[in-house]
């Protein structure tokens, strides 16, 4: 009698403890995927990426304003010199952040993956994807074809076309992060924190101001990954 009860008392132990398991594991799983429809608004609020409310600044190699990233807390404004607005970026679901005009038009989005940003147009028709490759860079359009190389150096990237030629250099030394030419000369530059992979974007000339300037956006909370 007492081996009977014994083990149904083992029984019972052991299917409870297979239930909370279960639970557990479910429980888990929703977690997880609710984090992963979420990283790029808890990547927003991280104040180790970007301070969410820093005005970002482009300056000339004479230190007049260029354009600038106005941030908020899960957007931000491109802004021209005079402080007029020229595009809306907000982060979406989804891993999604959505361009709009200034008349509030939607532009296009950019679709955050691991170590992939796809570009899409206003339909959701994607455009381009930048991929991460180890510690380099590649831009390609939708029939994957190959644009640009970012190519991880020293002092920042290169960034090259497909045939390996030279197009920009993208260089931090003393605070200060530069998009040269292949002359090294300064075009613009930036003292506020940004990654380097971040601000290559800008060095794009296939994609408008206003797509660099989401990509950048999108790119730098997600630190580049």
């Amino acid at each position: 009698m007492k081996k009977v009860i014994l083990t149904f008392i083992s029984f019972v132990f052991i299917s409870s403890s297979f239930g909370c398991d279960n639970v557990a594991n479910s429980s888990s799983g929703v977690a997880t995927s609710t984090q992963q429809a979420t990283s790029l608004k808890q990547q927003s609020s991280n104040p180790n990426v970007v301070a969410n409310t820093e005005k970002i600044k482009f300056k000339t190699e004479g230190g007049s304003d260029l354009f600038a990233l106005k941030q908020k807390e899960d957007s931000a404004k491109l802004v021209d010199a005079n402080d007029k607005e020229i595009a809306r970026i907000k982060i979406e679901e989804n891993n999604q952040v959505k361009l709009k005009s200034v008349s509030d038009k939607t532009l296009g989005y950019i679709v955050s993956e691991k170590e992939h940003w796809k570009l899409a147009n206003s339909e959701n028709k994607e455009l381009y994807t930048l991929q991460k490759i180890n510690n380099n860079y590649k831009l390609k359009d939708w029939s994957n074809r190959e644009i640009y190389q970012i190519k991880k150096r020293d002092y920042g990237f290169d960034i090259e076309k497909a045939n390996n030629k030279l197009m920009y250099k993208v260089k931090v030394k003393e605070g200060k992060t530069s998009l040269r030419d292949k002359d090294d000369k300064t075009i613009f530059s930036t003292k506020l924190e940004l990654t380097p992979i971040a601000f290559a974007c800008f060095g794009l000339d296939t994609l408008t101001r206003e797509q660099q300037a989401a990509l950048a956006y999108t790119v730098n909370l997600t630190q580049g990954r």
